[in-house]
């Protein structure tokens, strides 16, 4: 059974993801070449990706002045709502995480997060299956779905949409080398680089499937804004 906890500051719903093996990485050249095991410690990480809702809610409270530029008179239409907020950067998203309490997950716990401990190549396993995850395949006219949707494509542990419906900014530098480093057993993230990393493909994306693959290494400029990136939050198990 699942351990789901609430965050008071901000609302998010955590689950935990237990400590323990899983197997990292994939096939690319930027993710160790192969599949290997690497062990984390216990955390939680957001059921689902940082809202419209949630993001006004932290905009009113910090008086932030730079607001996503899809809001209409600096507040998400109604209908969106329960969408997952966009059109942020990695700076707004940290920003948002140390108002609620929590922070961003690392790269590794993202992954392990998406894929659980068995290494499936999507979160539901290990076939492409368009259908269980938002994408410009299935979209139709609109953009974002509800952090709701798609629930037939959820992880191992519960987590919502770690494939689809938008990008997601997590805690790490970008370094094409990283899963080199982490496959020897050298689990200190980057200190430095240029680009964050971004994880789980998007309503946009288009072309392969690849994507959405919860191996697939995304990254770039961290004072970047775009419709199909946004976040979700992580906390320490201890905290």
């Amino acid at each position: 059974m699942n351990v789901v906890i609430e965050n008071a500051a901000d609302g998010s719903l955590l689950v935990l993801v237990p400590a323990g093996k899983f197997l990292a990485g994939g096939k690319e050249s930027n993710e160790g070449g192969e599949k290997f095991p690497v062990e984390l410690a216990g955390y939680y990480i957001g059921m689902h990706a940082v809202t419209n809702e949630q993001y006004h809610r932290f905009t009113e409270a910090t008086q932030r002045g730079e607001k996503p530029r899809h809001w209409k008179g600096g507040r998400p239409r109604a209908a969106l709502a329960d969408h997952p907020v966009v059109n942020v950067t990695w700076d707004d998203a940290t920003a948002y995480c140390e108002w609620a309490g929590l922070r961003l997950p690392g790269e590794l716990e993202w992954e392990k997060a998406a894929r659980g401990s068995d290494g499936r190549e999507y979160p539901w396993g290990e076939q492409w299956e368009e259908a269980r995850c938002r994408n410009n395949g299935n979209r139709g006219g609109e953009t974002t779905a509800s952090v709701w949707a798609y629930a037939n494509g959820c992880s191992p542990w519960g987590v919502y949409q770690m494939s689809g419906n938008v990008w997601e900014w997590v805690a790490d530098w970008y370094d094409g080398d990283a899963y080199k480093r982490y496959k020897q057993g050298q689990l200190t993230p980057p200190q430095s680089g240029g680009s964050r990393v971004l994880r789980g493909g998007s309503w946009y994306s288009v072309g392969s499937p690849g994507y959405f693959r919860c191996a697939y290494r995304g990254y770039y400029h961290p004072d970047y804004r775009y419709g199909s990136r946004g976040f979700r939050v992580a906390r320490t198990l201890s905290a």
